[in-house]
């Protein structure tokens, strides 16, 4: 059955909590709430997720493995293996901008390992970026991930069906929740396009009416093929965005 997952960004507690219930009233088959860890807000991916727990079943906060010191005790361990903490998304992360935050070498994969010896029960999912090198090199990576203990992933946003039916040829009989995230500036699309070198099609218009259109589009593949589903509005007003299509 296809679970369907939304990220919300924790700005802050009261904010949270009015998105939450904004998903609980209008998105009833949102089952599972992500939590992405962003430096510059003071609420951590974990304690985000200790809140949407209030309203959701489901939540998984996302972990950056360079922030975690390979050679000390894991400072979060107790957090993680608390009884309704049932997964984690483990990302490399990015360098912090500003360097009074210390970041270390970590690999995802070291974190992938650590975790599921400190903490099996645990179900750990990781990324999966289709535009982060070729399509044999990203598989290739996926299955070091797996190698490492990685039960399943979340992809980078998709905006392009055609891509997806490519790598979901390689990821068959493989937990995937394939990610989707609207784009309605010509500003955002540049810098999908030049940032993360993402993929859109010749028909690609940034407007809501799209969006949507495309969204129903990946809930029909994902059904289709036993998959999941991953939202990601960022900025976008997630009633207007998603409400009517789940």
């Amino acid at each position: 059955m296809t679970e369907i997952s939304l990220e919300l960004v924790p700005r802050s507690e009261s904010s949270l909590r009015k998105e939450l219930e904004l998903v609980r009233r209008h998105l009833p088959l949102v089952q599972r709430i992500n939590i992405p860890d962003i430096l510059r807000f003071d609420m951590r991916s974990w304690q985000g997720c200790a809140i949407a727990g209030e309203y959701v079943s489901r939540t998984i906060p996302h972990l950056r493995a360079i922030d975690f010191n390979p050679d000390a005790p894991l400072p979060i361990i107790d957090q993680l293996c608390q009884e309704n903490v049932e997964a984690v998304l483990i990302i490399n992360g990015d360098p912090p901008q500003e360097m009074k935050h210390t970041y270390y070498r970590t690999s995802s994969l070291e974190m992938i390992r650590r975790l599921k010896r400190e903490c099996p029960k645990l179900t750990i999912y990781a990324g999966i970026d289709p535009y982060r090198s070729g399509i044999k090199a990203e598989i290739d990576y996926l299955r070091a991930k797996q190698d490492a203990g990685a039960d399943g992933f979340f992809t980078q946003p998709f905006f392009d069906l055609r891509l997806m039916e490519i790598f979901q040829g390689f990821l068959r009989n493989t937990t995937i929740y394939w990610g989707v995230s609207p784009v309605l500036t010509e500003s955002s699309r540049s810098y999908w396009e030049n940032k993360n070198h993402a993929i859109f099609p010749r028909d690609f218009a940034p407007t809501l009416e799209w969006n949507r259109e495309f969204a129903r589009k990946v809930l029909e593949f994902a059904h289709h093929h036993d998959d999941n589903v991953y939202f990601m509005p960022i900025k976008t007003d997630i009633i207007k965005y998603l409400h009517g299509i789940i």
